[in-house]
């Protein structure tokens, strides 16, 4: 068992790693942009981690847990945490600099870029799923937030594949030996034998993706050599079907798009199962990963996409996005099998034109118009910029393939800085874009990554009441993603100028104030946060004015989120709610009286006194009309408050 001290350092060490590449800045690309959020993100567990370590003198188990609950060694996990981290400030360094070894040329750099920020995603995923919240005793509201990144981590990881997660794998133990020299004795065959009959084979991409990997994990490109010839051997053993293998069988010539006359002959070579897209059953050209983990052919995929269909043709899961991975480790694997048995190496298909979220439909759009207003958002004349950003707002509102296209211009970034501008309108027209181009999902992102939070925000305090009203629908629809919740929450100011909205504002502008703070709420942090950023007075203020009955359904629905934390529960009973909440069981709407018994179950959980208040208020004829009477879950809520009731009585 490791000491206290090792344990305590190794906490602080991997703690002041993690605030490093969190404070990361100058210019990044976008993947290092999400890396540096979501290492953001986990400092609180790192935090807890080291007080506990400090706290508790590195102990193998917490008192009452038996030692099989801890997933592994608290210095091992620790070790491995650092690993990922040291990998994650490698690639930022990398994508900073643009730079990835010799070996890359400009043509390739894109592509080892994004093969080492599948990488790097796929580690932090890998080692936070080893991380005992029991053992270390974190809080459930830091566990929520280290899940939200986990569940982010893990759609990235959907996107690489099987064969590449088998090769990221291998590429991580064999990099995590401590001597790669002593790699031969771990293994049956010799390196320089293997050498001599793969090297050969070995295909140029999945070469420069072992150099590319090596150079996230610190090692050097004579270190890769030696590892890309084990790790070919190991995915050919591994692999179903030995990929340098001839297999007899009959299969017609018509399996390959361009065959050649001696493939034409050859009858006898059954294509590997693997290798087949599962739609066609023909090789695999283009082979690409789909957010199900399958594989396709890139041109199949698409012509199923582009039917409509949103589901996996294989598994029928339904598509979380439309995404489409290259699957470079196994097109390597079919280069090698295509030049071991003598077949024309496939090529990739280079027609179609590839949108911003790796689909290759045509999208039809007014580019030419667009790639204007975007120059045109550049200019120096107010009059040119708040026309441009009218007719911005206007096409963003009319289409999909209009949002793609005024992204993919790069319009979100100069509408972002718009919003910094004295002239309300231009203000109004840049943070009303925006929103529109925030409803096609990928474009969220974009807008994240381009810094829209803080000056949305200022456009929330300081803009006219329109643009304030769109600025609080803004906030909601980047809400809509989870990680956004965090960042939006935590971002000073956020909150409260949503809350002085909601107090202040328009019936829209406090409608939308509403559904923002709602969706921020769900995020078990912010639920106090909106506490202490007065949410509770506008809300138990309108719930009083009968003039804001069209709001009545709003403020149930934001107070019934809040009430399931236990600070805000307590600050919801000193605001003297109950009352009114008895008054909406009498006279509300059904779906209003819903709301109120949830939220008077709540408040009533283990608590006798708001018990009793509501006996000693009459809530009980109230109640037994909505058990009989009202929706499904109230007539669930109001018997249970019921039996409360009558429990206390006899009590």
């Amino acid at each position: 068992m490791a000491s206290s001290s090792e344990a305590a350092g190794a906490a602080r060490t991997v703690l002041c790693l993690a605030r490093e590449l969190a404070a990361t800045g100058g210019s990044m690309t976008a993947e290092s942009v999400r890396l540096s959020r979501k290492v953001s993100l986990l400092i609180h567990l790192l935090e807890e981690i080291r007080d506990f370590a400090v706290r508790d003198d590195g102990r193998a188990t917490p008192p009452g847990a038996s030692t099989s609950s801890v997933v592994a060694s608290p210095l091992l996990c620790l070790e491995e945490l650092a690993v990922a981290l040291e990998a994650t400030k490698r690639f930022l360094l990398l994508s900073g600099t643009h730079s990835t070894g010799e070996i890359f040329t400009a043509d390739s750099l894109a592509k080892n870029l994004a093969v080492q920020y599948q990488y790097v995603t796929w580690l932090l995923e890998k080692v936070l799923a080893n991380v005992s919240y029991e053992h270390f005793e974190i809080s459930d509201e830091v566990q929520e937030e280290v899940e939200l990144v986990r569940v982010q981590l893990r759609r990235q990881k959907e996107k690489i594949g099987a064969v590449n997660l088998k090769a990221f794998e291998e590429i991580y133990n064999i990099f995590t030996f401590s001597h790669v020299k002593d790699l031969k004795r771990h293994h049956s065959f010799t390196l320089e034998a293997a050498q001599n009959d793969i090297t050969s084979i070995i295909d140029c991409e999945l070469r420069e993706m072992v150099i590319a990997l090596a150079e996230v994990n610190g090692k050097s490109n004579c270190e890769a050599e030696r590892v890309t010839v084990l790790l070919m051997d190991r995915l050919n053993r591994t692999c179903h079907g030995d990929p340098t293998q001839n297999v007899k069988t009959g299969i017609s010539s018509s399996c390959f798009g361009s065959c050649t006359v001696e493939e034409q002959k050859n009858e006898s070579l059954v294509i590997p199962e693997d290798f087949r897209c599962p739609i066609s059953l023909e090789l695999m050209r283009d082979p690409v990963i789909v957010s199900t983990g399958q594989t396709y052919e890139r041109s199949f995929i698409q012509r199923w996409i582009d039917c409509g269909n949103q589901t996996c043709p294989k598994t029928q899961q339904k598509l979380q996005n439309l995404t489409l991975t290259p699957n470079f480790v196994l097109r390597s694997l079919i280069m090698q099998w295509c030049e071991a048995n003598r077949i024309e190496q496939p090529h990739r298909s280079a027609n179609g034109r590839a949108r911003s979220d790796g689909t290759f439909e045509e999208i039809s759009g007014e580019e030419s118009l667009i790639n204007g207003l975007v120059s045109k958002l550049s200019s120096r004349s107010t009059e040119e910029l708040r026309s441009a950003a009218a007719e911005i707002r206007s096409l963003a509102k009319r289409s999909t393939d209009n949002r793609i296209l005024i992204a993919e211009a790069g319009a979100i970034p100069a509408l972002v800085s718009l919003l910094w501008t004295d002239d309300h309108k231009t203000q109004e027209h840049a943070v009303t874009s925006l929103l529109n181009l925030s409803i096609y999902h990928h474009n969220k992102e974009v807008i994240m990554l381009a810094g829209a939070i803080a000056p949305i925000i200022q456009v929330l305090r300081c803009g006219s009441m329109e643009a304030r009203e769109n600025a609080a629908a803004a906030i909601f629809s980047l809400s809509l993603v989870d990680e956004n919740k965090i960042t939006i929450g935590g971002t000073p100011g956020a909150i409260e100028a949503l809350v002085e909205l909601l107090e202040s504002g328009s019936p829209r502008g406090k409608k939308d104030a509403a559904t923002a703070l709602f969706n921020l709420c769900i995020y078990q942090v912010n639920k106090p946060r909106a506490v202490r950023a007065g949410i509770l007075r506008p809300l138990v203020k309108m719930l009083k004015d009968s003039t804001t009955i069209g709001m009545v359904d709003e403020i149930l629905t934001v107070m019934s989120v809040l009430v399931s934390h236990q600070e805000v529960k307590a600050a919801i009973s000193k605001a003297n709610t109950i009352p009114l909440l008895i008054d909406l069981l009498r006279t509300g709407q059904p779906r209003n009286k819903e709301n109120a018994t949830a939220i008077l179950l709540a408040l009533c959980k283990k608590d006798n006194e708001n018990l009793a208040c509501m006996g000693r208020l009459g809530a009980v004829i109230p109640l037994t009309e909505v058990a009989k009477t009202g929706t499904e879950r109230a007539k669930r809520k109001a018997t249970t408050l019921l039996e409360h009731l009558q429990k206390l009585q006899v009590l």
